[in-house]
């Protein structure tokens, strides 16, 4: 029978056990943590591209969309075109029954015993030179004026009697603000 004596001190193998424990520990929290490093420039860098594709989304999404603002600024301006040449358009729709409206409004307030020699508008005053049998074919004639739609407030300028013809006769001129383009304006807007 042999009697085997262990010489080894127990306490440094229980040390040398507890030290490879320890570095295995320690390796395997080395290598957990590049691992979560690594994972964390992973998610990261998931992000970053993540956002990258958001921000070229929205540079597209703000190319088009300036795009779309500039077609609008030039449609407005096409839009503001064409309403400036209709307004052209109804003035001068208006202006053309104007006329007709101002000659046939001076001839249905001319009253019998008057002949007119010149008609001139400057503005909205309209002078009308004229001849009349008496002066109360012009008085007439100025409240005519007075009740058309299409003339306001009428003066007399000027009357001169002529006797040298048998019958007396009296020069006039006669002044008389058109309202015809207006009205003209407001019944061609009531129409519509």
């Amino acid at each position: 029978m042999s009697v085997k004596i262990n010489l080894l001190d127990w306490r440094q193998a229980l040390r040398d056990a507890r030290k490879k424990q320890f570095v295995s520990l320690m390796g395997l929290a080395s290598v957990a943590s590049a691992g979560l490093v690594i994972l964390g420039i992973l998610v990261v860098s998931e992000a970053i591209d993540h956002q990258g594709a958001r921000n070229d989304y929205l540079k597209q999404q703000i190319a088009e969309t300036e795009k779309k603002i500039k077609e609008i600024e030039d449609l407005e301006r096409t839009k503001a075109s064409l309403l400036a040449r209709m307004r052209v358009i109804e003035q001068l729709q208006a202006s053309r029954s104007a006329t007709v409206h101002f000659f046939d409004e001076m001839v249905n307030t001319l009253p019998d015993g008057i002949t007119l020699n010149a008609i001139k508008q400057v503005g909205t005053n309209v002078n009308i030179d004229g001849v009349a049998d008496s002066n109360g074919r012009v008085s007439t004639y100025m409240k005519n004026f007075e009740a058309s739609e299409w003339f306001a407030d009428p003066r007399l300028i000027v009357i001169a009697t002529n006797t040298r013809d048998k019958q007396p006769k009296g020069a006039f001129t006669l002044q008389v603000k058109n309202l015809t383009q207006a009205t003209a304006k407001e019944k061609g807007g009531e129409a519509e």
